[in-house]
């Protein structure tokens, strides 16, 4: 079904792949009747045309990149250009699209989500952007109906910015990333590599976008087979799907943890503009003759199967044909998976879902930019057409992802035939991916055409006993279990016609309700501010050393950004920086908040000249133990604190996860590795120290301190490696690794964060 390349390898004519090795140079001479050599090879990958084009640095190993459009959603934008506000923004110097799809319930904290709504529309009208009210469409759709163009960049601040299959090679990023192209600066990374997801053959009737991201993520997600780097789908498999369908696989491929992905183009994406009334943003794209790949991912597209992620990654797949013939050992292998996540914070238990030998599910949800495609809705439809879903626990809900896929599902009575089956038809929303609409009942199993299925990502709230599950699987299987009355059953094992109607697309919804300043800022007019929308707090630079003390320890093999800042209602108070740092960990550490405050009083008390020991007493005992060491005073030494996480950082772009801990006096994180380079780049954004320290026995623990001293001097000097002290009956020496950072990172370092940074 999928193969892995142990190396790189040479496309060659779009069709023929080359192994690397010994012979390779050879069999491509003869394929092609010409010499390449790897280094001209790796120039003609899709990925590397657009970068170059893109860099303005002049040297392609470090890039520094200036994308042709922005956008983001209700819960980063009032951040992202509050801090453009406090930078020195004047104007938007390219497009910005700010969408409203997920604080659009305005469910919580009174009138703050409209508040942050109005904020945002008179900020598109002073400074020259676009606005889309809630309700008409989420950010992808949005981007995907009227922002791709074929060839150019987007940058999103959300981590599953992905327009690959339109020719737009798109990238999710905290949200100080957009801050600095908002300041007409540049993105800057080293040429990532570049892998090709070789697709072949046509998949199977039932078989939906949803199974072959599945199937893609649980063969390379635990390998790191393409973390941050870009995914280049190409061969024949391409032209057998529609484009419904890639965009259905390649927005999911944020969960290989890539950096972008770029598809190959053809007459089907020139169709897609030429319904969306945009001809000339087509580009046709192809990889060069020969093009060479650092990996290859050959995927058998007739060979997958309805697929299911259990509980609590994308990455815990299997097959749902899997499930149903070993139903009690993978249930038990989900709990025995869970304990690690869940940390013993909850009973948990999925045996109560088998009934009569099978797996009954209380909740299926098909929704935002994964599942609220046209194609998806439609092809649901036909299944639970003339059928029902009984009126037991299990419940059926179906967001498309835009007003005007929802007004042609209406027209052609694909909402109907779902209403008829007893399902739901809700407007554009992103609440079902991140906890803000249908959480489930306490125990309740929930199966999604969404993105993600992290722990209480869905809603419910550990720290109350609650607990809740989802699987992710794709529209068709959702519908399959649905007609099933809740019984999970995949999409093949049904009799349908899949009809796929023609999409007409009606751009006047759109140009009835968007405001568009064409680019034309009005200095005259006033932002609205609501009272929950709050400026930064001041931020100290670096000092000369760091006292740091060790407030949370989390040894789960990888830490998402929903347990760093958890997602759902706390979304709401995204506006307010000391608010939503109350959030900080609540469902992975409660006492973080408490004892970083404690830590933080000191500091604030040192900043003010006054007595950081007695704000806190422990401090005295632990500087004189480091005397010998070094002179500390008020001046050369900030005091603060730091979390340990063996991977930090996956899932979600959003910069909250780094930011409220530095409002909370955070300096540094301290991990075995960062798991996406987007939240490394958000903590160095945010004035915190991304450390690493090699896998083993830590040397030190959660409530002990940890002195760095000379840390300003090692990041002037670009050292790697840095000494530092943990402090118990003495100070005992180790080493922490900062890795490498540009110039400008380690300027903002040293400035405290990137709003010093710009104010200079």
């Amino acid at each position: 079904m999928i193969k892995q390349y142990d190396g790189g390898a040479y496309l060659v004519k779009g069709k023929e792949i080359v192994a690397d090795g010994p012979e390779a140079a050879a069999k491509v001479t003869s394929l092609t009747g010409r010499n390449v050599t790897k280094e001209e090879a790796a120039k003609e990958t899709m990925a590397y045309g657009i970068l170059k084009d893109h860099n303005t640095s002049g040297n392609m190993d470090k890039l520094k990149i200036k994308f042709d459009k922005l956008t983001s959603h209700d819960i980063t934008f009032v951040g992202i250009i509050q801090t453009a506000r406090a930078s020195g923004l004047e104007r938007f110097p390219i497009p910005y699209v700010l969408t409203n799809c997920h604080n659009s319930l305005c469910a919580v904290g009174g009138t703050i989500n409209e508040d942050d709504h109005m904020f945002g529309l008179s900020c598109a009208k002073r400074y020259g952007g676009i606005y889309v009210p809630p309700h008409q469409a989420v950010i992808h759709q949005f981007a995907r109906e009227m922002l791709a163009e074929g060839g150019k960049m987007i940058l999103g601040s959300d981590s599953h910015t992905r327009y690959g299959a339109l020719g737009t090679m798109a990238m999710g990023e905290g949200g100080p990333e957009l801050v600095k192209q908002l300041l007409s600066k540049t993105y800057d990374i080293n040429m990532p590599g570049v892998v090709a997801i070789y697709l072949k053959g046509e998949p199977v009737l039932g078989v939906g976008p949803q199974d072959v991201a599945l199937a893609i993520i649980g063969e390379v997600f635990d390998k790191g087979y393409v973390n941050n780097k870009v995914m280049e789908f190409v061969g024949p498999g391409v032209d057998a799907l529609s484009v419904d369908f890639r965009i259905g696989v390649d927005v999911m491929t944020t969960e290989t943890t890539c950096l972008s992905s770029i598809w190959k183009t053809d007459s089907k994406v020139a169709e897609f503009y030429d319904i969306h009334g945009r001809s000339g943003a087509y580009k046709e794209l192809n990889p060069g003759e020969v093009a060479y790949y650092d990996g290859v991912v050959e995927v058998d597209l007739s060979a997958i199967k309805p697929m299911i992620a259990m509980p609590f990654h994308p990455s815990n797949t299997y097959t749902i044909e899997e499930v149903n013939a070993n139903l009690k050992d993978i249930l038990a292998d989900v709990e025995k998976k869970a304990l690690v996540s869940l940390d013993g914070a909850v009973d948990y238990s999925l045996q109560d879902k088998i009934r009569d030998g099978k797996l009954y599910v209380e909740q299926g949800i098909i929704a935002g930019c994964a599942g609220g495609g046209f194609e998806n809705i439609c092809a649901a439809a036909e299944i639970v057409k003339g059928k029902n879903i009984g009126a037991d626990e299990f419940t059926f809900s179906v967001y498309p992802a835009s007003m005007p896929v929802y007004m042609e599902l209406v027209k052609n009575g694909a909402a109907a035939a779902i209403m008829q089956a007893g399902g739901v038809m809700k407007t554009a929303f992103c609440g079902p991916c991140f906890g803000a609409g249908d959480t489930p009942a306490n125990n309740a199993f929930s199966i999604r055409h969404s993105t993600r299925n992290f722990p209480n990502r869905e809603g419910s709230k550990l720290q109350s006993g609650q607990i809740a599950s989802v699987a992710l699987m794709d529209a068709r299987s959702i519908a399959a279990t649905a007609a099933n009355k809740g019984f999970l059953t995949p999409a093949t094992d049904m009799d349908v016609d899949f009809k796929c109607p023609k999409y007409f697309f009606d751009s006047t919804i759109y140009e009835n309700r968007v405001f568009d300043s064409k680019g034309v800022a009005d200095e005259n007019v006033k932002i609205k501010f609501g009272p929950n929308i709050k400026d930064w707090p001041q931020m100290s630079p670096l000092t000369d050393n760091l006292l740091l003390k060790v407030v949370s320890e989390i040894h789960d093999p990888v830490t998402t950004t929903d347990e760093l800042i958890p997602s759902g209602e706390t979304s709401s108070y995204r506006s307010n920086p000391l608010g939503l740092a109350e959030f900080t960990l609540s469902r992975k550490d409660p006492e973080y908040v408490g004892k970083a405050k404690a830590v933080q009083k000191a500091e604030k008390a040192r900043c003010a000249g006054g007595d950081a020991i007695a704000e806190l007493p422990e401090l005295k005992e632990v500087i004189e133990k480091l005397e010998g060491i070094c002179k500390i005073d008020k001046d050369n030494t900030g005091i603060g604190s730091t979390i340990f996480a063996v991977k930090p950082g996956d899932g979600s772009a959003r910069e909250q996860a780094a930011s409220c801990q530095k409002v909370l006096g955070g300096w540094a994180n301290i991990a075995n590795e960062y798991a996406t380079k987007r939240y490394r780049s958000n903590l160095i954004n945010w004035g915190m120290l991304p450390f690493i320290i090699d896998k083993g026995d830590l040397p030190f623990k959660k409530d002990e301190y940890i002195f760095v001293p000379g840390i300003r001097k090692a990041v002037e000097e670009k050292a790697t490696e840095i000494k530092a002290f943990v402090v118990r009956d003495k100070a005992y020496e180790f080493t922490l690794k900062l890795g490498e950072m540009t110039e400008d990172e380690r300027t903002i370092i040293l400035k405290g964060c990137l709003i010093n940074y710009y104010k200079g």
